[in-house]
């Protein structure tokens, strides 16, 4: 008789990095099967990419020089988008703020109302901010109003999510001392809870402003307010030169946002050698600037605090009636239209991924070779991420005609700066130990980087590359109002003829399309980050 001896730890070690090193590779093999045929299904050649910018090329050379015919309505315009975005983070973040304590499993006061909050939060996420603008002008009428609760909306999905997050990572044992003392559920969340979110959640509100900035630029395409309206007049018209001025206007207010947000995280969520005094003095500062912000942008934007509580009951009207959907018209052209935005959302994702790591890189404080470099690598980064994909779309879409190509070439670009950036950041939170090793051996900058580098970032790269094929996604959803294909084009048509119930079976249609997506992505990176 012959006893089997269980296997040695070192072998089943060594099997478990051999199905992993399977896993992946299926993985990978499945990714290459899956982008190959949404570049097919959309015709996207390999060389489209190049040919498109080739023709944008062509473009810009004709709006050059840019002008500005009318600088004071064009500020004016600027201003009014800087104000919209402000303000409708303002409220998100008010609104935000009972609803992840709903939302955050330690601190909900019962599973229904969990689940209910975190409902909420998906759905307005999950919905493209451009539609909202659709139905709130729809419903309001064309002014900055409708942008502003878009945008609200929309934000509370994140920072509603965020937030939440950020109470689930709290420390118990505060709440358990206050809870002591006999206070109520309120006190207790605000003595406990709230000093220890207060960081991230400001870290959130800075994040989304800049964001809600990009925004709100192109919301004026569908008469939501905002220097959109001048950008969408002027390109209608082919008067493209005026556009190019347009667009550098818009250039420059997002660099100098971004510049602005950077100041403010470092300011308050950086520790200050002076100790809590001074950390104190600035949350103070940012909170005063915000108040005031606010109450700058109700008057300088004409709007009735009354009107941030009156919308609800036109708004109701237009939006219930979505409800019920129609989905018997619902045939071959929608389901193209819906294969089509995902197969953007993935072709987008996939040429952005390739492109963006080098130039991630090459931005890279720590590691790129030459601080000229570094600086236009960085450049590059922040001009792309400036440009709202939407924007970009309709200059290709000028460039190369409609259809689904144009679109997925707008959303690629857009994805080198928004993914450019998180690999940037990524690689200059590397441990450096192991670059300072490889190097003590005589190791080159090529050798570096891919003995020392690139694997202590690859898990971050393959999250947020996931992440963004589900912001892909949400965003290829509208770039049918310019005519860059997907789903978009029936969806603001239904709107516009006034066929509700259909728009109702597309939005129920990408609400579960963009979920699963979310969900997937969210499960693939809780298995390889």
């Amino acid at each position: 008789m012959s006893i089997l001896a269980p296997p040695s730890t070192e072998t089943r070690s060594h099997d478990t990095g051999r199905d992993r090193r399977r896993t992946i590779a299926a993985g990978w093999a499945v990714v290459a099967i899956a982008v190959t045929a949404s570049a097919a299904y959309i015709d996207f050649a390999p060389t489209t990419l190049f040919d498109g910018l080739d023709s944008m090329a062509g473009l810009i050379e004709r709006m050059l020089p840019p002008r500005l015919d009318d600088p004071g309505r064009i500020g004016v315009l600027a201003l009014e988008t800087l104000l919209m975005a402000v303000l409708g983070t303002v409220l998100a973040a008010v609104a935000s703020i009972p609803l992840a304590f709903l939302a955050a499993r330690n601190t909900t006061p019962h599973p229904v109302l969990y689940r209910g909050s975190r409902t909420v939060i998906t759905f307005c996420r999950a919905m493209p901010d451009l539609l909202f603008a659709v139905l709130f002008v729809r419903a309001l009428g064309i002014g900055v109003l409708p942008g502003i609760l878009a945008l609200a909306l929309h934000s509370i999905g994140m920072l509603g999510k965020l937030f939440a997050d950020a109470i689930e990572q709290t420390d118990a044992g505060p709440r358990e001392a206050v809870r002591s003392t006999g206070v109520g559920y309120v006190r207790e969340m605000i003595n406990a809870v709230l000093p220890q979110v207060v960081p991230a959640w400001t870290a959130n509100f800075v994040y989304r402003i800049d964001i809600n900035l990009r925004t709100s630029v192109v919301l004026g395409f569908v008469g939501a307010g905002g220097i959109g309206f001048a950008l969408q007049d002027a390109l209608r018209g082919l008067v493209y030169p005026r556009a190019l001025g347009i667009v550098c206007v818009i250039l420059v207010i997002i660099a100098a946002m971004e510049v602005v947000a950077i100041l403010v995280r470092r300011a308050l969520l950086t520790p200050s050698v002076n100790g809590p005094g001074r950390e104190r003095l600035s949350r103070i500062v940012f909170s005063v600037t915000v108040a005031g912000a606010t109450l700058f942008a109700l008057v300088a934007l004409r709007i009735d605090p009354r009107d941030l509580f009156t919308w609800i009951g036109p708004s109701l009207e237009v939006f219930t009636r979505l409800v019920p959907p129609d989905f018997t018209a619902v045939g071959w052209d929608l389901a193209d239209a819906v294969v089509q935005t995902l197969a953007i959302g993935a072709v987008a994702t996939a040429v952005g991924a390739v492109f963006s790591l080098p130039f991630g890189i090459l931005a890279a404080s720590n590691v790129s070779p030459h601080p000229t470099v570094y600086a236009a690598a960085r450049a590059v980064v922040l001009v792309v991420r400036a440009i709202p994909e939407l924007i970009l779309a309709v200059i290709f879409v000028a460039a190369i005609g409609l259809g689904p190509v144009a679109g997925a070439c707008a959303l690629a670009i857009g994805s080198v700066g928004f993914l450019g950036k998180l690999v940037a950041d990524a690689v200059e939170e590397i441990d450096l130990g192991p670059l300072d090793a490889v190097r003590a051996v005589g190791g080159g900058w090529w050798k570096t980087l891919f003995a020392a580098v690139i694997p202590q970032v690859i898990p971050s790269v393959v999250g947020s590359t996931l992440y963004l094929l589900d912001v892909n996604i949400r965003t290829s959803t509208v770039l049918g109002v310019v005519g860059a294909g997907g789903v978009g084009f029936l969806l603001f048509e239904a709107v516009r003829t006034l066929n509700f119930e259909f728009a109702g079976a597309i939005v129920v249609i990408v609400f579960v399309v963009v979920y699963v997506i979310e969900r997937m992505s969210g499960w693939i990176r809780s298995k390889v980050v």
